[in-house]
């Protein structure tokens, strides 16, 4: 009913001469009707903050996509284009203009570098958060990678706890919520969110990490329950992508969600082709086809 009410409407806007942003608009509503939706990672599809993101996500039938805050290296700050008001009229005018929804507000120059090793570590999340107001998103990504991984270092974790308690909270005050992502385990995750207190953080699942580690994604995802989780990176590491993906059962996946009665955004991030890995409109197309044939029709 749903592909006949979009097919009826589009018509009619071409027929009474609608603009390609009103068609969008309706996508746009269309897709926010979706219980599961599927989105990709800018700086996966080598498109980090660049314009061209929006159409190459269109491109390949994806319905959101996951901002980058830009890289962070040695900076003070991340290269962040959208602190300036030209480039947040034109993120937004793509976005309509492509029928693209923002998912999520990414952090990912922290999969380099310590999150507890930078003292201004509060001014980078603050701009962040600042980039999600300005950008109407409520959910960003915080991967707890390099020089901060609780699993190898477990000492480091009264200071995680005590910067996450300080981000959360100041993510919680602006009605946001920061999504980590850990290399702990289920289990070990609800006892970390626990000791954070924070109604501003929460977990961002990746299937990457329990597949990797040998444990059950499946239990996984039920011992966290829908309520910490914010979002999901939807994929595995890369090697082969989704519909090839054999330790992967995607459907067994979508049954657990369902039962935990979760909906949001699935977000591709990796599981390209090894052999073919920067051919982004072959790999992305592939899993994006994939996710919406299981989670959408």
């Amino acid at each position: 009913m749903k592909n006949i009410r979009k097919y009826i409407i589009l018509m009619l806007l071409l027929h009474i001469g609608a603009s390609t942003s009103a068609i969008s608009h309706v996508l746009m509503q269309e897709s926010n009707d979706q219980r599961y939706k599927i989105a990709v990672c800018d700086w996966m599809i080598l498109k980090r903050q660049k314009i061209g993101a929006f159409q190459l996500a269109k491109e390949l039938g994806s319905d959101g996509l996951e901002l980058d805050m830009g890289s962070l290296g040695k900076r003070d700050s991340f290269d962040n284009k959208l602190r300036e008001e030209h480039f947040q009229k034109l993120f937004k005018q793509k976005a309509t203009e492509f029928g693209i929804q923002i998912s999520s507000i990414a952090m990912s120059g922290f999969y380099g570098q310590s999150f507890l090793a930078r003292s201004d570590y509060k001014a980078l999340v603050q701009d962040c958060l600042n980039t999600m107001e300005v950008m109407d998103v409520s959910v960003a990504f915080l991967p707890l990678g390099s020089g901060c991984d609780l699993k190898k270092e477990p000492e480091l974790r009264p200071e995680a706890i005590k910067r996450l308690k300080i981000v959360g909270d100041m993510a919680a005050e602006m009605g946001k919520v920061i999504g980590i992502e850990t290399s702990l385990s289920a289990k070990e995750e609800v006892k970390l969110l626990e000791e954070i207190n924070s109604p501003g953080i929460k977990i961002y699942f990746k299937f990457q990490n329990p597949l990797e580690n040998g444990r059950n994604l499946y239990k996984e995802l039920r011992i966290l329950g829908k309520d910490r989780i914010c979002q999901i990176h939807c994929t595995d590491t890369d090697g082969v992508t989704l519909p090839y993906n054999e330790r992967l059962d995607m459907r067994k996946v979508k049954k657990e969600l369902d039962k935990m009665k979760w909906k949001g955004w699935l977000v591709v991030e990796r599981s390209r082709n090894k052999e073919d890995v920067r051919n982004v409109k072959k790999n992305f197309s592939e899993n994006v086809d994939y996710l919406k044939n299981i989670f959408q029709k």
